[in-house]
């Protein structure tokens, strides 16, 4: 009987042990076309418009605004002149520039399976007046959740932003030196509870920032776009813009 009652907590340890390995869900997905178009789509998850005045284009067979160099996937944003309505999205701004957006197939939560994210990537951001590039994990199924691990408005500043209304929002902004030249963007995320998870906010390696959001059980897209005007003011520029990204990587701690 001693024997019986010793081995039932055994095996009723090893069934609730828990084992955790890591893995890599994007990782070098820039280096051609086949490879890329396993992992990314073009444009937004909803389509070309959103909140400013570029409205988004490019394929598989369109890489005008959309494309692959040097294991680099570039975006570029061209002025038109010519009358291309308004913006479909609020708050429908008229339509002054032809961009490139990209978001990944695959979508990500935090949840007891993957209670650990880390998102990171390399970028050359334009910060004129008038562009507006990103790098940010929106929700698959509605807006908010949102958070921006780059967001450049026309100036050196990057905000870190995470919203969990559309009134309830954290923002850490962070001064970036030679924005032009590359730089590391990168958010280490885990769950905190049922309910929370807790995003941690690095540039070029260095802690900026912790933002604590309800948003665990809650898939999001990530995506890089080159967005114009809008929130980073009007009369945008006339000469091609460009904007561009390397080593996006996206991992996360998986639970057995």
């Amino acid at each position: 009987m001693k024997f019986f009652a010793i081995t039932s907590v055994f095996l009723l340890t090893f069934v609730n042990f828990t084992f955790a390995a890591w893995e890599a869900v994007i990782d070098n997905s820039l280096k051609d076309y086949n490879t890329f178009h396993q992992y990314w789509n073009y444009k937004y998850p909803w389509g070309s418009d959103h909140n400013g005045s570029a409205r988004m284009y490019g394929s598989a067979e369109d890489h005008n605004h959309v494309y692959l160099k040097d294991n680099t996937v570039v975006l570029l944003a061209t002025r038109i002149n010519w009358d291309e309505g308004k913006s479909t999205a609020n708050p429908h701004p008229a339509i002054h520039y032809h961009s490139g957006a990209i978001h990944s197939k695959q979508t990500f939560t935090i949840n007891d399976q993957f209670p650990n994210y880390e998102i990171r990537g390399e970028f050359m951001a334009p910060t004129n007046g008038g562009t507006w590039p990103a790098f940010w994990l929106n929700g698959a199924w509605t807006w908010p959740p949102e958070i921006d691990i780059l967001e450049l408005k026309g100036s050196n500043t990057n905000w870190f932003n995470t919203f969990r209304t559309s009134s309830d929002v954290s923002t850490t902004k962070v001064n970036i030196s030679n924005p032009g030249a590359w730089h590391q963007y990168r958010v280490w995320i885990t769950k905190v509870d049922n309910t929370n998870m807790d995003i941690h906010f690095y540039i070029d390696g260095v802690w900026k920032g912790k933002h604590t959001a309800n948003h665990v059980g809650k898939p999001f897209h990530l995506i890089m776009n080159l967005q114009m005007e809008g929130s980073s003011g009007g009369n945008g520029p006339s000469s091609n813009t460009y904007y561009r990204g390397r080593n996006i990587y996206v991992g996360r701690t998986r639970a057995y």
